[in-house]
């Protein structure tokens, strides 16, 4: 929600100026501590009391995110004011950035007027001037106040009035109603109907609970009640019942449900206790196989009400539909049933049942058709919506292709917007620490994947995750990002090979559901191609600013500035262009030409809040010299495709402990200074390259034996080239100490021995990724010893000319799963025992020896005669 990520966004930018070296600013004390008092407890209100989303709540909350905004607005207006004040970078006599330019940066900044930098004007009505902070901030403190005691009035009422919840209803029958319109029913899978049976029927003498679990609309209620009602099932156990939880429960309504269901009768009910009720149920149940169905249950609390209630007797069954993967493990379920999307046939199969029955579908239609089905992206819900009204339709090419056009707005204008009340329903009941996030991933395109590292990057920026003790943030963005896949909110899209996402994406349908509540709360506004040449209403007052990814270059420059000169008070602009991804004072990647890089990253040590800095930057005719890095404690990412980093400066004596990666630094240099100043980088990748032929332009000492040092060190890439024998044979002599902490390796060029890889990198206790080209090793011979490599899961080998002898075994790496090797035209064979390793999935060989290529055909053969079918042998042969 807006409100609570206002919140935390100035709570994060109170906390950098607090922690910054040099604050651009200071705070008098007192008003920092009204600030710090009332965002606690406006943090704790939100987090304690969900609002119901009625009107009168809807307004609080934006009221309070109005209030926060207005601080942080003035706050950094003016510190833009001073940053201007103290520096001639703008001022005529120094270099000048590109007319737009100058204005995007001053716009993202807060400033209101580019040729009038001391005024200007807030989201809270404040004239901004130099000198007037303590005044303007303490009217926007004033605001505060009286919202805070309105707040505790609302929280005394709440208190003092009893809070009802809504009675449940069931079919009474014991079926429960269909969510479905049609007959037809979505084609499951026939491998997970059958595991379910056998997990209802089986062997298994105690109590079980089964949950079927997955995103809503996926169709766990349909396969639920398709399972509960099929003749053997109800053959088989004496007694069955269904009760729908729902997020509003009681204990009360779902004895009464259970008891209805089981003895078909509801007399006295009305005179009994809770317990009363449960008692007479268990003493029902006792001696007796039966099945319960606890339909969309929403938390283990729920369970935990009215398990007592439920005797062990022999082969009786518990079968539960939730959204939330989490529930099954504190459930302490053995199974769980993952509901998993159509694939393109089934959803096609499932349209035309819902619209034609056993009738085929019109050829004339059948391409279109097959279409809509597939943009329904397999969510049976979605099909079953758009099947519903094309059914009652003109069946003509030119409405079905309208419909394909619109598809997702009218899914959800049919049926009064049932489908996205019932995918809302899973935003509604997230944590509010979720919430933002959550919204947040609605900036991004339709069937977008989105790298995961990215994702947790832009949540940290943009501050609104909630800090938590003894973690660092990238921790808790991890967190956070975990909770929403568990609840099926966020899809995987490519696993890492430590088993975190990689790549993610979100449901076309739940995105509408980010879109549709960032613009009701002006979370965040998104803006087409249409609106280039004028602005939308209300834009002026938002902080996060989409750029549709459909414009085209030449729609995006005039797009881009009516964007920068009609939103002031942007915070955040995003765009999939070529041009400009994101730019804020926290977040800044670009594409940039020959000539900005070099002006940008002189002059970044301007951007005090500063963050991540991402610049691709391989069209620059100048190199590029990041020394400002050394200035800029808040930073935590700086990624470009080449840069000098200097020693840092002997005045300024800044450690950034904030520093997490730094990529591609040309000939970087790991000097006791440096080390020291960078203890908690995670993420290393250097190049070391000659620039000419002269003496003084020789790579000097890099003093790589401190590498050692970065003792939190995860993924470390080393390049050599174009370095003569005495500098290679330097680096290769000192490169003795690798962090044990490192989990990612890359080498080029280092031309180590084999022996030198077994005894300095085989020992590594935590690394699962070893990539080595272009003569990383040298040497015809590599023997490997047990005890070595006990983590690692991908091995990569290119360009190993002279090896001609791998001697190894399958123990001496335990946990490997992937191996690829690329132009060894010299190895004689792969070992037969790499084969045996029990994690291994895949061997790939790319132009490398026919002795090579056979000796993978023969372990292929080898386990496939040892019923391993699972080994892929993937082979590409160079001509010879």
């Amino acid at each position: 929600m807006a409100s609570y990520a206002a919140v935390l966004s100035l709570f994060h930018t109170l906390n950098n100026i607090k922690i910054h070296p040099r604050p651009p600013i200071s705070l008098d004390p007192q008003q920092l501590q009204s600030l710090t008092q009332n965002l606690t407890f406006f943090q704790d209100f939100l987090e304690r009391h969900s609002c119901t989303g009625e009107e009168d709540d809807d307004i609080l909350e934006s009221r309070i995110a109005a209030v926060a905004y207005a601080a942080e607005d003035v706050i950094e207006t003016h510190i833009v004011d001073q940053i201007h004040h103290r520096s001639n970078i703008f001022s005529k006599g120094r270099w000048k950035l590109t007319d737009a330019v100058e204005k995007s940066v001053k716009k993202i900044m807060g400033a209101q007027k580019v040729d009038q930098p001391d005024s200007g004007s807030t989201s809270h009505g404040l004239n901004i001037h130099r000198g007037y902070l303590y005044q303007d901030l303490g009217r926007v403190i004033g605001d505060m106040d009286l919202i805070k005691r309105e707040v505790m009035e609302i929280i005394q009422d709440k208190i003092m009035t009893p809070q009802h919840h809504p009675h449940l209803h069931t079919n009474s029958s014991g079926v429960p109603a269909s969510t479905w319109q049609s007959s037809a029913m979505p084609v499951f899978d026939d491998a997970i109907i059958t595991d379910v049976l056998d997990k209802l029927i089986g062997q298994q003498s105690g109590l079980q609970i089964i949950p079927i679990i997955g995103m809503g609309g996926i169709g766990k209620t349909t396969f639920a009640r398709n399972i509960y009602a099929k003749p053997l099932i109800v053959q088989y156990f004496d007694t069955m019942a269904w009760v729908t939880i729902s997020q509003q429960y009681s204990r009360r309504n779902i004895l009464q449900v259970l008891y209805q269901e089981v003895k078909g009768s509801i007399d006295g009910l009305s005179e009994m206790s809770e317990d009363e009720i449960g008692q007479i149920l268990y003493k029902h149940l006792c001696g007796r196989r039966y099945l319960i169905v606890m339909d969309d249950i929403w938390s283990v609390e729920a369970w935990d009400t009215v398990k007592s209630f439920f005797p062990d007797s022999n082969g009786s069954r518990i079968m539960i539909t939730t959204r939330l993967s989490n529930l099954a493990i504190e459930l302490s379920c053995d199974h769980v049933f993952q509901m998993q999307f159509l694939d393109d046939n089934k959803s096609w199969n499932l349209l035309c049942e819902i619209m034609f029955g056993k009738l085929n579908c019109p050829i004339q239609l059948e391409n279109i058709g097959k279409e809509i089905a597939r943009k329904c992206r397999g969510l049976p819900l979605g099909i079953a919506v758009i099947g519903g009204l094309l059914k009652k339709s003109n069946m003509t090419q030119a409405y079905w292709s309208y419909t394909l056009g619109n598809l997702n707005a009218i899914i959800n204008l049919e049926n009064d917007e049932y489908t996205l009340r019932i995918l809302r329903t899973s935003y509604k009941e997230l944590p509010v620490h979720l919430k933002p996030c959550f919204l947040y991933i609605g900036i991004f395109p339709e069937d977008y994947e989105i790298k995961a590292s990215l994702l947790i990057k832009l949540w940290i920026a943009e501050g609104i995750l909630r800090p938590i003790d003894d973690k660092n943030l990238e921790e808790v963005a991890k967190e956070y990002l975990k909770e929403l896949i568990d609840r099926n909110l966020i899809l995987i899209a490519k696993l890492r090979p430590d088993g975190e996402a990689r790549l993610c994406k979100i449901h076309d349908l739940l995105r509408d559901v980010c879109l549709r509540e960032s613009q009701k709360q002006k979370f965040f506004c998104v803006v087409s191609g249409k609106q280039k040449h004028h602005t939308p209403r209300g834009m002026g007052m938002d902080r996060r600013i989409c750029i549709d990814p459909e414009n085209t270059n030449k729609e995006y420059s005039p797009l881009f500035l009516n964007v920068l000169k009609y939103a002031p008070l942007v915070r955040s602009l995003l765009s999939y262009n070529d041009i400009l991804e994101h730019a804020n004072l926290r977040y800044i990647s670009l594409i940039s030409n020959y000539q900005s890089a070099p002006r940008l990253l002189s002059v970044c040590s301007l951007f005090w809040n500063l963050q991540t800095l991402k610049v691709d930057n391989r069209y620059s005719s100048e190199p590029i010299i990041a020394s400002a890095i050394w200035e800029m404690p808040l930073l935590r990412h700086v990624m470009l495709y080449e840069f000098e980093l200097p020693d840092p400066p002997g005045e300024h004596k800044f450690v950034l402990e904030n520093l997490q990666r730094l990529s591609l630094v040309k000939n970087f240099k790991f000097s006791d200074e440096v080390v020291k100043r960078i203890p908690n980088l995670k993420k290393l990748k250097v190049k070391y390259e000659r620039s000419g032929v002269e003496e003084e332009k020789r790579v000097p000492n890099i003093c790589i034996n401190n590498l050692g040092r970065l003792q939190k060190l995860e993924s470390f890439n080393l390049n050599i080239v174009l370095l003569d024998s005495c500098e290679k044979e330097n680096i290769r002599r000192n490169l003795v100490s690798f962090p044990h902490s490192l989990k990612k390796l890359i080498l080029s060029g280092t031309e180590l021995d084999w022996e030198d890889l077994t005894t300095r990198i085989g020992s590594l206790p935590l690394l699962q990724f070893l990539r080595l080209s272009l003569g990383a090793c040298r040497g015809p011979k590599w023997k490997t010893v047990e005890g070595q490599f006990c983590s690692l899961q991908v091995l990569q080998i290119a360009d190993a000319d002279d090896l001609k002898y791998w001697d190894t075994d399958s123990s001496h790496f335990p946990r490997l799963e992937h191996l690829l090797l690329q132009f060894f035209e010299e190895l004689e064979e792969i070992p037969s025992s790499i084969g045996d390793i029990p994690t291994l999935k895949s061997i790939q060989l790319v132009g490398c020896s026919k002795f090579a290529d056979d000796s993978a055909k023969r372990i292929k053969a080898e386990q496939e005669e040892n019923g391993n079918e699972d080994l892929q042998v993937i082979i590409y042969s160079s001509s010879r």
